[in-house]
């Protein structure tokens, strides 16, 4: 199995989020990533493996700096690690969010997001197939042999957008004026 297709990896994150209060709470996305990793486990390892390529062919298309700002605005800061937390957060907030956020980033102003809430996080997300593996080096190996029968690249992006200073307040104004306005 290559790759899972788009609307069968949104279907499964839709699944998931079926009943979840407000997914915007990070308690509640990580509810979100325990149902995605049950509904894999019940799909079998293949899908399993499918999904998480799926998930990181989109964080490599999500590598964009106007992105990080937009995450670095709403957490108060973020490092390397927790902008691939902010992004599983972003899954976690379904199809629509994901692709307005990655077309727009200042789009992620009309979510409602509290300006104090700044645990803006789903890091189970990142892992969420491996609960269809017994041993998480069953995991890792079957999701690495999958790579490797990948054309060199699939899953590596040079960050778009132009570099920028997320502490500049007129450089966010310029690019995130509706964050900025909930943020600054």
């Amino acid at each position: 199995m290559g790759i899972m297709e788009r609307d069968e990896f949104w279907a499964v994150v839709d699944g998931a989020r079926a009943g979840i209060e407000d997914t915007r709470d990070g308690d509640y996305a990580e509810e979100v990533a325990e149902r995605v990793g049950t509904r894999l486990a019940e799909l079998g390892p293949a899908a399993a493996v499918a999904f998480t390529l799926r998930y990181d062919a989109l964080m490599a298309e999500s590598s964009s700096w106007n992105l990080w700002g937009a995450a670095y605005q709403m957490k108060g800061g973020c490092s390397d690690d927790a902008f691939d937390y902010f992004r599983g957060w972003l899954v976690v907030q379904g199809r629509d969010t994901w692709e307005r956020a990655l077309a727009d980033p200042d789009t992620l102003a009309g979510l409602g997001v509290d300006p104090d809430d700044d645990y803006l996080e789903c890091e189970s997300m990142l892992s969420a197939g491996d609960a269809a593996f017994d041993d998480p080096d069953d995991f890792f190996a079957a999701l690495q042999a999958a790579r490797d029968e990948l054309p060199a690249g699939t899953f590596t992006r040079q960050m778009r957008d132009d570099d920028w200073d997320f502490d500049d307040p007129d450089e966010v104004r310029a690019r995130l004026p509706r964050l900025a306005a909930i943020y600054r």
